[in-house]
């Protein structure tokens, strides 16, 4: 007996046997049932979706002569004929090699004939989008006024290719594509009318794997059923597909967040010496980062075993949100190199390295959390209790004696309201700032002034220079804002704020004084009126 494929094997014979698209199911039986089926009819949809067994279901309802609620029975002598492709009166057209004038032609040539057997000539006509413009011009007169006797039923992945003439005359239906879940019902039957033993972890990756697309899904089924082997498991189907192990991925993720190059490197070999390929992996690298993402925000997966989720959890820890996103934004990006690239695996490898330097260097991020630790800390009292209980160090002395000086620096008062000449109480915004336990404000502000420059902006100068690590941190949003609402207090109105490196700008002024003054003489001579404005 001549082999099938699973996809054509287990192609719906039924509107119910259709998964994942009840919503068009639904109405088509309804008007087969009431006797209002259309003349013309669009399937619009991904691949693997259904639109084509939808069309020759739909074919076989209109012409059975026993339909049972809008379903055809497949008993019939018309429904036998259809299914066997006998019956000459549905017809099949695949327009991506017939889509010249002259097939279209031939068409409006035989819908004035009268069907031979069945009540309605069906016409199919399969990727419509591919047919020319001559052949769409052919086909909208027909179709615009069919006879009675004729039925087009046009299925297309790239609706916006038909014109809008064609469409405007057509039922169109969107068929979605399908969730993991119907995929994984309709694996399941597939499965158990095969005598196929199947792990319902292999059942998720092949669906995942499928991406909405149940012709897929069963073209990858009936790859793991190649060597004879009725038992699939999770490893057999990443194996033929050429996904890495999750230990693999696991490791080399791990390897990213801890800054270690060399593990990355490693770990990328052994996957290269199984034949892995790269673009999957890199996808796997880009799905397990999200996962952990994920977890960390919601703390929901559902695909993963326990100990695999302890393994996420713990990568979760090690790394920021911001941090994560990152990565993901960064392998996406690298993604995008390779598919250009004829050296895959070099521009793999050196992505790879460049993304654990980036991240290694990134130190702001981690910086930033560890502060805030600090600072919920310093708010529920933890550090004070501790201080308290441990004998202090040489480094906590020096510390409590910085702080002496600087405090003596820089006295509190209690008001913080502007002074008359124009300058505010800055010493005391600032302590308030460390009062409130806001100690990355509070580090960065030390020994600087803060003058009105005018009536709506104030200057925070810094005399011994504005690193870039401090004005990363004091231009953080959060941060930026927690300044403009203690300055606005303090001044009684809104006010913005102005970072000044007077370090930066005494070499500025040193440098550029030669030039500034010959180009000063240069236009007095001229006998110009111009005003220079800082």
């Amino acid at each position: 007996m001549e082999y099938t494929a699973l996809y054509r094997k287990f192609r719906p014979t039924t509107f119910s046997e259709i998964v994942g698209q009840e919503h068009i199911t639904k109405t088509l039986k309804n008007q087969i049932n009431s006797g209002r089926v259309g003349h013309a009819y669009l399937f619009n949809g991904g691949r693997g979706t259904g639109k084509t067994s939808a069309a020759k279901i739909l074919a076989r309802a209109v012409n059975c002569l026993n339909p049972k609620d809008g379903e055809p029975c497949n008993e019939c002598e018309i429904c036998k004929g259809i299914l066997s492709g006998s019956l000459t009166d549905v017809v099949e057209m695949d327009a991506a090699s017939n889509n010249s004038v002259e097939d279209i032609r031939s068409i409006r040539e035989e819908v004035n004939f009268l069907p031979t057997l069945a009540k309605y000539r069906v016409y199919i006509i399969d990727e419509v989008h591919m047919l020319s413009t001559g052949a769409f011009n052919a086909l909208l007169k027909t179709l615009e006024e069919p006879p009675a006797h004729v039925k087009f039923i046009l299925a297309t992945t790239e609706p916006q290719k038909i014109p809008a003439t064609i469409l405007s005359r057509c039922q169109r239906f969107d068929f979605k594509k399908l969730s993991t879940d119907n995929i994984i019902k309709r694996l399941k039957i597939v499965c158990k009318e095969s005598n196929i033993e199947i792990t319902q972890e292999a059942l998720t990756t092949i669906a995942v794997l499928a991406e909405g697309a149940m012709r897929d899904a069963l073209s990858i089924l009936e790859r793991c059923l190649q060597d004879g082997d009725t038992n699939i498991d999770e490893n057999k189907v990443k194996d033929l597909v050429g996904i890495p192990k999750l230990t693999y991925v696991s490791k080399m993720t791990e390897a990213i967040i801890d800054y270690n190059v060399e593990e990355a490197l490693k770990t990328i070999d052994e996957v290269l010496a199984e034949g892995k390929d790269i673009n999957n992996l890199l996808w796997e690298l880009i799905k397990y980062t999200k996962d952990i993402l994920v977890y960390k925000t919601s703390k929901n997966l559902q695909i993963y075993s326990k100990d695999e989720l302890e393994c996420i959890e713990k990568l979760g820890e090690k790394a920021s949100k911001d941090r994560l996103l990152n990565m993901i934004y960064k392998l996406s990006e690298l993604e995008n190199s390779i598919k250009w690239s004829t050296q895959k695996t070099i521009v793999f490898q050196t992505g790879i390295i460049k993304l654990c330097i980036e991240t290694s260097s990134n130190s702001i991020e981690d910086l930033n959390d560890r502060v805030s630790k600090i600072e919920q800390a310093i708010r529920s009292g933890a550090v004070a209790q501790r201080q308290n209980n441990v004998k202090p160090t040489n480094n906590v002395d020096m510390a409590r004696k910085t702080e002496n000086v600087i405090t003596r620096k820089m006295p509190e008062k209690t008001s913080i309201a502007a002074q008359g000449d124009g300058t505010l109480n800055w010493p005391s915004i600032v302590n308030e700032f460390k009062a409130d336990g806001k100690i990355m404000l509070y580090t960065n502000l030390i020994n600087t002034n803060a003058k009105e420059i005018d009536d709506m902006t104030v200057g925070i100068e810094f005399p011994n220079g504005l690193t870039s690590f401090g004005k990363t941190v004091l231009e953080k949003p959060e941060n930026m804002q927690e300044l403009v609402k203690a300055v606005s207090l303090a001044a009684g109105k809104t006010m913005r704020i102005k970072l000044i490196d007077l370090k930066a700008g005494k070499a500025n002024q040193s440098s550029n004084n030669t030039a500034s003054s010959g180009s000063q003489n240069g236009l007095d001579n001229l006998d110009i009126p111009i005003n220079f404005i800082d």
